[in-house]
């Protein structure tokens, strides 16, 4: 009787927490950062405080959302991968029905914020990401095809996409080429995760690069990728858009990637493919930071 009075006890305190686990937050911040960075660079400064809080409500509650009913489709293989098996759904901590509904209301709001507070075109935007990431990546290409996080990653792209028609009402030449930066850098980012990974993936049934074609066409494939990535980064100086210490940040926080991307296809170690995971983490942070210190601090 003990025991199971203290059940209840437990799942009351663990159930706001795991409705927040099920938005993923972590993944949601950077997501939101880039978002701000793409707001900053659009306006040549700060927005508006308004605008700037409207549209990262809107944007967390979007990404929230896609990432909620992530959860609710994929709690099957969840269940069988050692490091999803501890999320809401598998632990039992809240109901699939619950989890599902969750998600929904989550996009429904951040649709009505965008649209109330900032523009139509940004409220189109982060819905058309969040039916992206479910209906495209989660329900078909990530069960279906190696090339699952190649496309899949778009979804994590279309962010600043939304912060600059937050800012200006439209998506101009910038904007798609930061999207085509994340777009880029999605792959080898997942590929060295997945690398990790891969006995999980296996056991899941999901086709990772590394389940499909191995250890050497994976850290392989990361380095081509890496390599169209740091060449992409430097168009938006090409193009005017950013000056020389954005150029800067970009060779060499890219020849850094390039060389971790370089020292993985040679060891094929677990440390190494965690490094880069961790480390790509990073560069993503520190380009879009760049960005907002060049557009802003030096123009």
């Amino acid at each position: 009787m003990q025991h199971a009075s203290a059940i209840p006890v437990a799942n009351s305190h663990a159930r706001p927490s795991a409705y927040l686990g099920l938005m993923k937050p972590h993944v949601t911040v950077l997501l939101l950062g880039t978002t701000l960075a793409a707001m900053v660079v659009a306006a040549g400064g700060l927005p508006r405080a308004g605008l700037i809080v409207a549209a990262l409500v809107g944007g967390a509650l979007a990404a929230g959302s896609a990432n909620a009913i992530n959860c609710f489709w994929d709690r099957d293989i969840d269940r069988v991968m050692s490091r999803t098996r501890s999320r809401a759904l598998p632990a039992g901590q809240v109901d699939d029905a619950h989890a599902l509904a969750f998600g929904l209301s989550l996009g429904a709001a951040s649709f009505i914020i965008f649209a109330r507070f900032v523009n139509l075109l940004s409220a189109f935007l982060a819905l058309a990401a969040i039916v992206f990431y479910v209906c495209v990546y989660t329900m078909w290409l990530k069960r279906s095809t190696p090339q699952n996080i190649v496309i899949g990653g778009a979804a994590g792209a279309v962010p600043v996409l939304v912060g600059w028609a937050a800012v200006t009402g439209t998506v101009a030449t910038p904007a798609l080429l930061m999207f085509a930066l994340i777009f880029m850098w999605t792959p080898p980012h997942f590929w060295a995760l997945s690398l990790v990974l891969r006995k999980d993936y296996e056991r899941a049934g999901v086709p990772m690069l590394p389940v499909v074609k191995g250890e050497r066409s994976t850290c392989q494939h990361i380095v081509v990728y890496v390599v169209l990535l740091v060449g992409i980064s430097t168009l938006l100086t090409v193009t005017g858009t950013l000056g020389l210490l954005y150029l800067g940040v970009a060779l060499l926080c890219g020849g850094g990637l390039l060389a971790l991307a370089l020292k993985l296809a040679w060891s094929r170690t677990l440390r190494d493919a965690r490094l880069l995971f961790w480390c790509s983490n990073y560069y993503l942070a520190l380009m879009f930071a760049a960005m907002v210190v060049d557009r802003v601090v030096l123009r």
